[in-house]
């Protein structure tokens, strides 16, 4: 303990740097945990869909769309997302709702804009159409 204080006490930027980076996962795991947005792995989405009549929402491009999708996805192109467009999808309001791009990675933007616009129900693909793909699981193409 000895060693630990006078450490902190000769490196203060080390050790400023450091509590600054426990601080910020700290922070950033009791978001997650508290968000109303959950990360669903491929799983748990399976689930969910067969279960409770989840809606897939894929928002990747029209022509990765059309390369492939999960089976019974529906499209939402980044135009309507940018103007907040979600009309086609009032019907599913309440229902469960998993939200999937490439990666998982801009799937958070569109969740959190679909949860101020009043969709109670928003998760997201943990890893996206990625994970999705190297689970082996099926996908349609138009």
């Amino acid at each position: 303990m000895d060693q630990l204080i006078t450490f902190a006490m000769s490196q203060p930027l080390l050790s400023a740097a450091w509590l600054a980076i426990v601080s910020m996962i700290v922070v950033l795991t009791i978001r997650i945990q508290m968000s109303p947005i959950k990360q669903l792995s491929t799983q748990q989405m399976t689930f969910l869909v067969n279960r409770e009549s989840g809606v897939v929402v894929d928002t990747r491009s029209d022509k990765d769309f059309k390369a492939g999708h999960i089976v019974d996805a529906i499209h939402l192109d980044s135009e309507k997302v940018s103007k907040n467009d979600f009309v086609s999808l009032e019907k599913h309001k309440d229902d469960p709702i998993i939200i999937v791009c490439t990666a998982g990675i801009s799937a958070g933007k569109v969740a959190s804009q679909m949860a101020k616009a009043g969709f109670t129900r928003v998760n997201l693909l943990k890893g996206g159409m990625n994970a999705w793909q190297s689970a082996g699981l099926p996908v349609a193409k138009k």
